[in-house]
C-alpha cells in the first residue's frame, strides 16, 4: 500500500464520556463545559479501515483524512461518478487499497472486507440523488437497501471487524415538514426513492444490529448529516457545484427552490462526527451502538436564496441566479436535525459557521481554477478545519 506524507498534524482527544449531566445540550462536570472532541491522529494510525464509497465526494475526504492520520484504509467503490471528480484530482489512491466493485456484488465485497482484515468499517457506498432516484429508482433501492444488507452481512463473516458506521442522510425521517428538528427517534420515512431508501436503509441497520451484533464484539452504528459543502464537488443538479460552475462561465444560475430550507454544512463537520463516533464504537462497544444526527447549528439551516446570494458575494464579478419557474419532482421545504446527542455524549458539535463553510468553499474552487494542486489543496483546508476553535459561536444553536 503506498504512504504518503501529509501537512496535516496531529490533534488529541480524550475518550468520548460514558456518563456526566447535560445542560443546555453541552456536556458538564461539575457545572464546567467539557472540551469539544477533536479527532486524534494517535487513535487512527494503524487501524485497518475499510470505506465504501472512497471515489465520490465525502468519500474522497473521508479517505484523505484517513491517509493523514496514517491509518491503513482499503476502499471499495464504483469508479468515480463524475468528471472531474476529487478523487481522480487529488490522487486518493496513491495513499490507499483501492477497489473497484459494486456494494451490490455480495462475493467481491466480502473478499476485499476480508482481505484486508478490516477493523473498522465506514459505508458511504450509495446512489446520492434525489432528482436521480426518480428516473432510476431499482437502481437507487438496489444500492442503498440491498448494499446495506451485504454491508453488514459481510460484516458477520469478517471476524477482524470490532466498529461499523453505516452513512445515511437527514431525508431518511419521516418529514412532515416540522420546523423544530428531528431526533434520532423519530419515524423514518421519505417522498420520494432515494429518501425513502435511506429510511430503509436505517432500519436494515437497526435489525442486524439487533438480530446479529447486540452482545457480540461488534458495534454498529448509523450517522445522518444534512446537505454537505465543500470543494471537489461535482455531482449534478446539486446547489453548490451547480452555483460553482454557472459562476466560473459566467452563466446565470437558476434555482428550482429557493425558499427551502436545509441543515447545511462543511464535508469535515460530520466526517469528524463519523471518526469521532467509530472511536467510541471500537472503545465503549454498544454502549454506543446507535442513531446520531450530525448537524449545523440551528440558525445555520438557511433557505436556498440565502446560500446563493451569500456565494454570488463571496464569488463577485457577474455571479447572479432567478427562479426556475419549470415543474420539478418533489423536494422537502423544511428539514433540521437535532444534534443534543452528538453534542452531549460524543462531545461532538459543529467547529463552523456557515458563513465560513460557504466561505472556504468558494477559496477551494478559485484556488484549484488558478492552478493549485487539488491534493494539497485540499490537504491545507483540513489542517485549517482542524485547528479552528471549536467553540466559536457555540453559544447560538445550543439548547
Amino acid at each position: 500500500m503506498g504512504e504518503r506524507e501529509s501537512t496535516v498534524e496531529a490533534v488529541e482527544l480524550t475518550s468520548p464520556p460514558t456518563s456526566g449531566n447535560t445542560v443546555g445540550g453541552a456536556n458538564t462536570v461539575g457545572g464546567t463545559v467539557r472540551e469539544h472532541s477533536t479527532v486524534p491522529a494517535d487513535f487512527w494510525h494503524g487501524k485497518r479501515v475499510f470505506l465504501t464509497g472512497h471515489t465520490g465526494f465525502k468519500g474522497s475526504w473521508l479517505a484523505l483524512w484517513l491517509q493523514a492520520m496514517h491509518a491503513q484504509v482499503a476502499g471499495y467503490a464504483l469508479p468515480a461518478p463524475t468528471t472531474p471528480s476529487l478523487f481522480e484530482l487529488a490522487q486518493v489512491a496513491s495513499g490507499m487499497a483501492h477497489t473497484i466493485g459494486d456494494v451490490c456484488d455480495l462475493p467481491t465485497l466480502h473478499t476485499a472486507m476480508a482481505a484486508h482484515r478490516s477493523e473498522i468499517v465506514f459505508h458511504l457506498a450509495a446512489q446520492p440523488l434525489v432528482r436521480r432516484s426518480y428516473q432510476e429508482p431499482v437502481e437507487t433501492y438496489a444500492t442503498n437497501v440491498m448494499g446495506t444488507v451485504h454491508l453488514l452481512d459481510c460484516v458477520r463473516r469478517v471476524p477482524s471487524v470490532r466498529a461499523v458506521v453505516v452513512v445515511t442522510t437527514d431525508k431518511c425521517y419521516d418529514n412532515r415538514e416540522w420546523p423544530w428538528p428531528y431526533r434520532e427517534n423519530e419515524a423514518m420515512g421519505g417522498f420520494d426513492p432515494y429518501s425513502s431508501s435511506k429510511g430503509c436503509a436505517e432500519l436494515v441497520t437497526a435489525a442486524y444490529r439487533s438480530s446479529f451484533f447486540r452482545e457480540g464484539a461488534v458495534a454498529v452504528a448509523s450517522a445522518r448529516a444534512g446537505n454537505v459543502i465543500g470543494g471537489g464537488d461535482w455531482a449534478p443538479d446539486r446547489l453548490i457545484p451547480d452555483a460553482m460552475a454557472a459562476f466560473a462561465a459566467g452563466r446565470t444560475l437558476t434555482l428550482r427552490n429557493p425558499g427551502a430550507t436545509r441543515p447545511w454544512q462543511h464535508v469535515l463537520e460530520p466526517l469528524g462526527g463519523y471518526l469521532i463516533l467509530a472511536q467510541a464504537l471500537w472503545e465503549h462497544g454498544q454502549d454506543y451502538a446507535e442513531a446520531w444526527n450530525f448537524g449545523p447549528h440551528a440558525e445555520d439551516a438557511w433557505p436556498v436564496a440565502q446560500v446563493i446570494d451569500t456565494l454570488a458575494t463571496l464569488w463577485g464579478g457577474t455571479a447572479r441566479w432567478e427562479v426556475d419557474k419549470a415543474m420539478h419532482p418533489h423536494e422537502a421545504h423544511c428539514l433540521q436535525l437535532d444534534i443534543a446527542k452528538a453534542r452531549a455524549r460524543l462531545r461532538w458539535q459543529p467547529r463552523l459557521r456557515l458563513q465560513q463553510a460557504l466561505e472556504h468553499t468558494v477559496d477551494w474552487y478559485r484556488r484549484l481554477h488558478a492552478g493549485e494542486d487539488a491534493r494539497e489543496l485540499t490537504l491545507q483546508q483540513l489542517q485549517r478545519y482542524r485547528s479552528e476553535d471549536p467553540t466559536h459561536g457555540s453559544h447560538s444553536g445550543h439548547r
